[in-house]
């Protein structure tokens, strides 16, 4: 009996001394494997030192961010970089943002850059473009937001020389891209150069309008400088949608009838300014830009229209107007005769009356 019992006790105690050895040996393998790791190629750099630009959202763990690095081929592998956070520390401390990483960083560097947050040139800039912009307007925005000076975007933009530099997906007249900036929302970075926010908008203009409309723009049976010219034209008299159309329409006929356009816009495009309401002197302005001088369409736009002009100028609304006249609520009357004309301006001038 009492040999019985030593026998239990004496495995008992052999039992328990043996329980530490194997987590020290597991143990042991992780600091060996993680060392392993640390030699391995997934902890070298990813490349040849290439800048990248990669966005950390806010919120994002060790995790996501790892992930994030290995798709935009800053590091080699997600793994390996939680890896080395998990025994390096540091992950809980990610700040979002746009960072620009060269991809030779080491992972140090990258957690470093990633826990100091991002430099201020590396965050975006949101510019937006309203429709009817002319580029004298647009280049004042992207000095104010500090994207490049006006002088620059100028020079690219009218300036045959500075027009040459530029690389288009279609031909480009030769001395002004005034109407071939396409209105719209961009985000810039301030490392940006003029060359390529011009570029950025003319890329825009032929993905959103020449591309998607080819064969309509080829069988309109004008160039598509005069297609763009027209729309400019919609862009600036149309305030209600119904009218762009029709204005097209317009703008056709009295071209076919050898009428001159008389549109005021044109008046104060020759002018360089805006006034709420043309003179009888303004109309002696001389430029070939003024259409109560001039028969046809100017030399080119006088701002930079939005899709739903362009579409307006492919596709004009066939009818019998060639006189319109704007009311209070922005709207037109047209009318086809000079005698209906001259009452459809007594009735404007009757509703303005009314809503003074």
């Amino acid at each position: 009996m009492t040999r019985d019992l030593m026998t239990s006790e004496t495995k008992s105690k052999k039992k328990n001394q043996k329980k530490p050895i194997l987590p020290l040996l597991i143990a042991g393998a992780g600091v060996l494997g993680v060392g392993g790791l640390y030699g391995s190629s997934l902890f070298k750099a990813a490349g040849q030192g290439i800048e990248k630009s990669v966005v950390i959202p806010k919120g994002a763990g060790a995790t996501t961010v790892s992930h994030i690095l290995e798709r935009d081929k800053i590091i080699k592998s997600a793994f390996a970089f939680r890896t080395f956070l998990k025994f390096g520390g540091g992950g809980e401390k990610f700040k979002p943002g746009r960072y620009t990483l060269k991809d030779d960083l080491t992972l140090s560097e990258i957690a470093e850059r990633l826990n100091s947050g991002p430099k201020a040139e590396e965050q975006l800039v949101r510019v937006t473009i309203p429709e009817g912009y002319t580029l004298k307007q647009i280049a004042e925005v992207m000095e104010r937001k500090k994207i490049c000076t006006a002088q620059d975007f100028l020079y690219l933009t009218q300036d045959a020389k500075g027009i040459s530099q530029l690389r288009s997906e279609f031909p480009l007249p030769k001395e002004t891209l005034e109407g071939f900036l396409f209105p719209d929302t961009y985000e810039f970075d301030r490392k940006t150069t003029a060359n390529q926010v011009v570029e950025a908008m003319l890329t825009n203009f032929a993905a959103r309008f020449t591309r998607p409309y080819l064969q309509e723009i080829a069988g309109r049976g004008k160039t598509l400088n005069e297609i763009v010219t027209i729309a400019s034209l919609i862009e600036r008299e149309a305030k209600v949608s119904e009218d762009r159309s029709r204005i097209a329409g317009v703008i056709e006929n009295r071209i076919a009838k050898n009428m001159k356009l008389e549109i005021d816009a044109t008046v104060l495009y020759a002018l360089g300014k805006h006034k709420n309401r043309v003179l009888f002197a303004d109309l002696r302005v001389e430029s070939p830009y003024n259409t109560y001088r001039v028969k046809g369409l100017p030399p080119g736009a006088i701002a930079n229209p939005g899709l739903a002009c362009l579409l307006a100028a492919l596709r004009p609304e066939k009818n019998e107007f060639v006189y319109y006249v704007a009311r209070p609520n922005g709207a037109h009357l047209f009318t086809r005769t000079l005698a209906e004309h001259e009452q459809a301006k007594k009735q404007a001038r009757k509703e303005r009356r009314a809503t003074a």
